[in-house]
């Protein structure tokens, strides 16, 4: 299921955003930002909203750093959508929806690396969206699954915790 790319016409293509170094996206997440750029010109989405938050010793956000990347590939700035308050997945989707509704938006394609997604999509469903999603296919993470490996450990511990907190009020 993470692997499935399930493109379908959205209101917002949606990046989750990975490390940057001084306004300079790291691997993961030019690779995130490159799919994105892409799902975006083939015209799935007329909006890519960027998120993460920024961390001691940064100068600019995950999100910031994110939109300087699409706009220097030849985003349209009009086109872009900060979203810098979230520092985790659950934040980050919480700003995401919370920007959305007021918008009357909620149909998204999720972009992120193919071992996140299946939470990512629990934690849109469980904030109201309607999502799909649309893994990175040129992720380094998930190139080698000795480095993946420790992602989907991860992951697995996750997602029973999102599949909880979707149960509760």
């Amino acid at each position: 299921m993470s692997r499935l790319d399930q493109r379908y016409a959205a209101d917002a293509i949606v990046v989750l955003g990975a490390a940057q170094y001084d306004g300079r996206p790291s691997p993961v997440f030019a690779a995130r930002l490159d799919h994105a750029i892409t799902l975006h010109g083939e015209g799935w989405a007329e909006r890519i909203v960027v998120t993460g938050g920024i961390v001691p010793g940064d100068r600019m956000s995950e999100a910031t750093a994110g939109r300087r990347y699409l706009v220097d590939a030849g985003v349209p700035p009009s086109e872009v959508v900060v979203q810098p308050e979230g520092r985790n997945t659950a934040g980050s989707m919480e700003a995401v929806a919370a920007w959305l509704v007021g918008e009357g938006l909620q149909r998204v394609i999720l972009v992120s690396d193919p071992f996140h997604l299946a939470r990512l999509r629990l934690e849109a469903r469980r904030l109201g969206l309607k999502a799909w999603t649309s893994p990175t296919p040129s992720s380094p993470i998930s190139s080698r699954l000795g480095t993946e490996l420790p992602y989907l450990l991860a992951e697995g511990v996750k997602l029973p915790v999102i599949l909880l907190r979707s149960l509760l009020p």
